[in-house]
Order: structure tokens, then sequence, then C-alpha cells
């Protein structure tokens, strides 16, 4: 029986492992993110009409995730309630009056007769009405104001028409009222930005394809360029070749921009068509995708700049 438990637990871990390498593959298909959003790394970025759907969430990064807010503290469990007006300080009180009367009894001194007895007990009410309310005025003292309630400015941020192929947000007319979101282009966003991004669209893709890891350091950052890097190792080693070409920028707009000090980021959902296939490094064939049929992909990236330097990739998440 012994035996049956080892080999049924070593069974149990091989299927754990398993499990988990099929999930983390099947992840690995489906777009997962990589890359750095500064202090929005792991926050989901607005919907846009480019990107309705949420954003597959940046599972590799360099980023340490910050401690989410705490709640406010909630009343100690352990604290015992009070138990109505004999309870706290009046409760003891009164208890140390019965237990002194029932001591006086046993010494023969009793609680004084009947109406002696009845009138300690009324005075013992009194005294512990008058504890609890003091206490309950006390209480209300040193209470602090409850705060306001909190209010997200990232809010309602979907993106809407312009020019295309890119989208800019709604800027807004007149004044808006105050309890409109903020506008998710903190930074302003030109039409030469928008160029800059498709065009960095087209150069990784071709850098890419070309395993050339020069052009690729030249339009990413560093942390960036490790993921990719890691990716075409990664083919190399199965013997595999990735191959992109005909890129072509269907639509896009800005989910959002936004200034950590010095430093700018803007998040970009871009829908695009390609010739995207996996041939076989030594035969080329095709193991994988249309060579003829371009597919059509929806991903959101997130460009950054130090004050006005050149932009850089900085994430990659798929949004289909």
């Amino acid at each position: 029986m012994r035996s049956y438990g080892k080999l049924f637990a070593t069974l149990a871990i091989g299927m754990v492992v398993m499990m988990s390498a099929v999930d983390f593959a099947e992840a690995r298909r489906a777009g997962s993110g990589f890359g750095s959003r500064g202090t929005r790394t792991f926050d989901s970025a607005p919907a846009t009409r480019t990107a309705p759907a949420p954003a597959a969430p940046i599972e590799r990064t360099m980023t340490p995730q910050s401690q989410a807010t705490r709640p406010a503290a909630a009343p100690n469990a352990t604290t015992p309630a009070r138990n109505g007006i004999f309870g706290g300080l009046g409760g003891g009180l009164m208890g140390g009056l019965l237990m002194g009367g029932l001591f006086g009894m046993l010494l023969g001194t009793g609680f004084g007769g009947g109406f002696g007895f009845l009138g300690l007990i009324f005075q013992g009410i009194l005294i512990a009405l008058l504890i609890g309310f003091l206490m309950r005025m006390f209480a209300r003292r040193q209470q602090p104001a409850a705060p306001g309630a909190s209010y997200s400015a990232r809010q309602d941020m979907s993106g809407g028409a312009g020019q295309a192929p890119f989208q800019m947000p709604r800027m807004g007319g007149a004044a808006a009222a105050p309890a409109r979101p903020k506008n998710p282009d903190e930074i302003g966003i030109s039409n030469v930005d928008l160029d800059r991004f498709e065009a960095m669209l087209k150069q990784l893709q071709a850098a890419y394809a070309a395993e050339d890891y020069a052009a690729l350091r030249k339009i990413t950052t560093p942390e960036a360029m490790s993921y990719l890097a890691e990716e075409l190792s990664e083919n190399a080693t199965k013997g595999l070749k990735n191959e992109v070409r005909d890129v072509h920028l269907v639509q896009g707009d800005v989910a959002e921009t936004w200034r950590e000090g010095p430093v700018d980021y803007a998040t970009v959902a871009m829908r695009y068509e390609a010739i995207d296939v996996m041939r076989d490094r030594a035969s080329g064939q095709v193991v994988e995708g249309d060579p003829d049929k371009p597919s059509e992909s929806v991903e959101l990236w997130t460009f950054t700049r130090k004050g006005r330097g050149e932009w850089l990739i900085s994430a990659i998440q798929g949004a289909n």
C-alpha cells in the first residue's frame, strides 16, 4: 500500500506539472503581455473602439507589483461587544455590589433587609445608567469624521472619432463639469507621434522577422528587448523562424497617455494585418499560418520617452 501511495503521489505531481505547462503554453499562444507600463503596468488600459475587449495582462515584467491599498481597518473582531446597561464598567460595578451583598449575608450582615436589598439594586441600576451615558458621550467626541467617497479620475476613457487610421480620443469642448473624468490624453499626442507609432509597428515586425537585434534595440526599451530576444532564441532552439511581412495598420486609437516625472507613456490600440507564418528553419516549410492570406491582430502597444526624446516600445499586449 505504501508503494502504491508513493506512486499515486508521483503521478499527481506529474499531472500538476503537465497542467501548468499546458496553461503556460496556451497563455503564450493567446498573446500574453510583456514589458512595462510604469506605475500602470498591472492596470487595465481603458477600452477603445479599436480594442473594446480587455487586453491580456502583462505577465512578464521587471516592474515590481506594489502593495494594493488596504481598506480602512474594520473593528477588531476580538473586541467584546457591549452587553446593554450591565456590560462593561456598569456590569462590573453591579456585579461587585451584588458580590459584596452576598458576602455580607454569609457574614450575618446581609443586605440590610428586603427593602435594603431592593434599594441597593435600584442604586446599582442608576449608577450603571449614568456610567453608560458618560461612556457614550465620550465615544462620540472621540469618533473621527467619516472620509469622503473616493473618485477615480480614470473612468469612462473610451476613444473618439478622428483621422484614420488613428483615432484621437475626445478632447471635449467648453469647460467640463467638475464630475467629468480626466482626459485620457494627458500629455497631448500629436499626429506626428501617431505617424511615428505606426512606423515603429512596421519597423519592429520587420526587425523581428529578420532577427535583427541591433534594429530592435534602437526602438525598444532594454526590458522589452530582452523579452523579444528570448522569444527569438526559443524559436531558434526549436528550429523555427517567424516570417512577418506586408504589415498594414487598419485602425488605431489612443487608450491613455500619462507622465511620471520626466517620463511620458502612451498606450495605443492598433488593429493591423500582416502575413505572419512560422517556417521550419532548415527546410523553409510553413508549419503554422497562411503565407498567402494576411491575418488580423489587435494589440495594445505602450511607448515611452524621456523628456522630448525618441519614443521607444516598452510593452506589448494582445487584445484579441
